[in-house]
């Protein structure tokens, strides 16, 4: 089986000091998504070290640069400006985690290597009764040390992060008016780092979940803007991320409610897979939208209905199952090897996901074959929906980044509304962000 990137199970828990030995974890029933069981092995894309996101004039969107792609580099990153003076760090923006970390020199007991020097904290600790610290937590958390907010978080692909909250300055540049603003945040300080089998070459984590500690709503609390997020993925590689509400037309998106039954998450509730129009008899299929899962991931009932429908379509036509291809699971060969995605999204179909959006009205979130497909390195095509079951999620649904590209897909927390939009992510939103 190939490298790929999948979203997992993880655990914010506190532990008992400033540096505890890896025998101290525990589990907890507060979780997350975000984890890789692998990744692929091209070189990560970044952003150099000016392209720092930027505030629109009215001080209501900012916006991200993008890079990477989701093959075959296998995950997409933005730059964050932290510190006094400024340092850039590259970080894999996540909507199924909350807490945003960095690795850190506090000093640091194990540290995977990164693209820039080792984040050195300040002296400005979260204290352990901080709202944002018992967001982190689950129950009645015992505090031995009161003066500092210890997490954990540990991923189920056996990776980790242990550290502390620490409070620093972020700065955000105004484009129109090159002024800097500098509020300061709470994040991970991670000084004891175990890697799962994918070991990013990053610095660290972008939380964007919905929890109080998550950058966005740490922002919004400040004022500075709406909780609202969304992203853009290019197909092409890159894209943008935004945190505020003005970068869309909000009539022309698509709009879901948000599941009150699963609300740790960013999920529309449960689903009904069709495959070109037609039922799969896959019903009540629980769904999370996940930036940090490189592929889409389905239980293995209705992973097994959709590789099943695919495999018939293809049956009558030239493909071969390519089983000596360990790209991913299902890659198919043609009479010859495949340039791009082109020549194959003809002989596929579309798949949709549809949910009820109150009442009796159904909305469907649809998947072209370029949005759940790609071209191996040998020139076969590779269905980029997984086995979700067989990779640790249990009976969860999780619509990955290969699944989202080329949508506009929001995170509206204001009003606790899902959406998205077709959009060509290679292009920068129409902002007063990026007015000349």
């Amino acid at each position: 089986m190939g490298k790929e990137r999948v979203g997992l199970v993880a655990l914010l828990i506190i532990v008992s000091s400033w540096c505890v030995s890896s025998s101290s974890y525990h589990s907890s029933s507060s979780s997350s998504f975000r984890g890789d069981l692998s990744r692929g092995k091209a070189p990560f894309t970044f952003g150099s070290a000016s392209s720092s996101l930027v505030l629109n004039q009215v001080g209501s969107s900012v916006v991200f640069p993008l890079h990477g792609n989701v093959f075959p580099t296998g995950s997409y990153n933005t730059t964050l400006f932290i510190g006094q003076p400024p340092k850039p760090y590259f970080l894999d923006p996540d909507t199924g985690s909350d807490l945003t970390w960095l690795q850190c020199d506090a000093p640091c007991v194990r540290c995977t290597q990164t693209p820039h020097p080792l984040y050195r904290p300040t002296n400005d600790l979260v204290i352990c009764r901080d709202p944002i610290c018992a967001s982190l937590h689950s129950g009645d958390y015992r505090c031995d040390h009161p003066e500092q907010c210890d997490y954990e978080v540990e991923y189920a692909d056996g990776g980790s992060s242990l550290g502390v909250l620490v409070k620093d300055v972020v700065s955000f540049k105004s484009y129109s008016k090159g002024r800097v603003l500098s509020p300061r945040v709470a994040l991970g300080c991670g000084y004891d780092q175990i890697p799962g089998p994918s070991n990013p070459f990053l610095d660290g984590v972008l939380g964007l979940g919905k929890g109080r500690s998550s950058i966005v709503s740490q922002l919004s609390s400040q004022g500075l803007v709406a909780n609202v997020l969304g992203h853009c993925l290019s197909m092409r590689g890159g894209g943008f991320l935004f945190f505020g509400d003005d970068l869309y037309d909000s009539s022309r998106i698509t709009w879901t409610p948000m599941s009150r039954d699963y609300s740790k998450h960013y999920s529309p509730g449960t689903a009904e897979l069709l495959y070109a129009g037609k039922p799969t008899g896959q019903k009540n299929m629980f769904l999370v939208f996940d930036s940090g899962s490189s592929y889409t991931y389905f239980s293995s009932q209705a992973y097994q209905a959709l590789s099943s429908d695919v495999k018939k379509e293809l049956s009558r036509k030239p493909f071969t199952e390519a089983l000596d291809d360990p790209t991913l699971p299902l890659c198919w060969r043609g009479k010859k090897p495949f340039k791009n995605i082109r020549d194959v999204t003809k002989y596929f179909k579309p798949f949709a996901l549809s949910f009820n959006s109150g009442g009796r009205t159904k909305t469907q979130f649809e998947v072209l074959p370029e949005s759940y497909l790609i071209i191996s390195s040998k020139g076969n095509v590779c269905m980029g929906v997984l086995n979700g079951t067989q990779a640790g999620l249990q009976n969860m649904n999780v619509i990955g980044d290969i699944s989202m590209q080329d949508k506009m897909v929001i995170y509206d927390n204001e009003r606790q509304l899902l959406g998205w939009e077709s959009k060509d992510c290679s292009r920068p939103p129409k902002s007063r962000a990026f007015a000349a």
